[in-house]
């Protein structure tokens, strides 16, 4: 694999797009590392605050009054906001991607009728730059907001599914 091909391609990709495919770019570089970051918290970590939840439940002697209730909703918390962290941020950096799609389709366009003041006519091949300006990133912005929303929903239930079988392991005695 010819690695200056495919550097000189990904550069020439990045020209045609426009400064606004950069911030894409990096825009997603970040919401994937979160949400891999995620994913390893889920598949090494999460059992681990689950676990040592469950062994501070089972060390309480007393799991009937007011304050056992208080403490199991304690546990329940931090487990949850262990489970949610950079979730919404996540979320957020779905829902920017297309907006900043849209950003690079309007100064696409407006490169377009820059070309066309300039040079008075509809010249096809004078406005082919300012249109990929406009199409590339309006797809980079779709496709980054796409990836990223269905494993963004799937983190999110996989978050709720953990700390609601947590709540369950964590037995309230009844009186």
């Amino acid at each position: 694999m010819d690695f200056q091909a495919v550097y000189s391609g990904l550069q020439e990709f990045l020209e045609r797009g426009g400064p606004v495919l950069v911030v894409i770019m990096i825009t997603s570089f970040i919401m994937w590392a979160f949400m891999l970051e995620r994913f390893a918290y889920f598949f090494f970590a999460q059992k681990g605050d689950a676990d040592r939840a469950l062994r501070e439940w089972a060390a309480r002697a007393d799991k009937q009054s007011w304050y056992a209730h208080a403490i199991r909703d304690q546990l329940i918390s931090e487990v949850k906001a262990s489970a949610d962290q950079n979730v919404e941020l996540i979320k957020t950096l779905v829902a920017v991607a297309p907006l900043f799609g849209l950003l690079g389709t309007v100064t696409g366009m407006v490169s377009v009728f820059d070309v066309m003041s300039i040079s008075g006519s509809s010249d096809a091949q004078a406005m082919s730059a300012g249109v990929s300006r406009a199409t590339i990133p309006t797809m980079a912005g779709m496709v980054a907001s796409l990836s990223g929303l269905i494993l963004a929903n799937y983190i999110e239930r996989m978050a709720k599914r953990r700390t609601a079988v947590l709540a369950s392991d964590l037995e309230i005695e009844e009186g």
